[in-house]
């Protein structure tokens, strides 16, 4: 373990019993990893108008209230703040969406040209709710698929952070992958 996964550690054990001067420093040891997760969504969700900086800023206000919410690892903490951040990128979406339809909160059906959205704003947010079930189903799959596809981690770089072999975060991710393939597929309609 080097010196900076030793501060880490250290901090994200204080931030836990409530140090809320440990959950900043934290955070401004994470940030530059976290502002390329920013950016990672941002890219692959299309989306050009949100900041990473401004997303970054509402995921840390957004944890920073969640009492409850426990990063005993980096993997866990950046797992988590993927979750959020995707979360904010999805809430973004929708009310993009809405006031494009003419109200605040009127969600119609989606017909959009893809040309310039690498992916299709309806199918993130089944994608997104696929993923919340998941998390309900079992949350080690959940976290792996938000570590490797939203975080943009390597296989081996998760076995790392969570203390298990690459095969078994492969086969974890072949498990959600076929979990998510399935549930989206009965999403669509007949």
């Amino acid at each position: 373990m080097g010196q900076t996964d030793a501060t880490i550690s250290k901090l994200i054990a204080l931030a836990e019993q409530g140090d809320q001067e440990s959950a900043g420093k934290l955070f401004s040891l994470l940030y530059a990893k976290l502002h390329h997760l920013a950016k990672l969504q941002l890219a692959r969700q299309g989306v050009d108008s949100l900041s990473a900086t401004t997303l970054i800023h509402e995921a840390y206000l957004d944890m920073a209230s969640q009492a409850e919410a426990f990063f005993p690892d980096e993997g866990r903490f950046m797992a988590y703040a993927a979750r959020v951040m995707r979360g904010l990128i999805i809430d973004h979406i929708r009310n993009r969406l809405a006031i494009k339809r003419g109200g605040k909160f009127e969600i119609t059906a989606l017909t959009t040209d893809v040309g310039k959205n690498p992916t299709n704003d309806q199918e993130l947010m089944r994608l997104s709710g696929a993923l919340d079930e998941l998390a309900t189903v079992d949350s080690s799959l959940s976290q792996v698929v938000d570590l490797k596809f939203f975080c943009g981690f390597s296989f081996g770089e998760i076995a790392n952070m969570e203390g298990v072999s690459e095969r078994t975060v492969q086969r974890k991710w072949e498990r959600a992958r076929l979990y998510l393939h399935r549930t989206l597929q009965t999403e669509l309609p007949a």
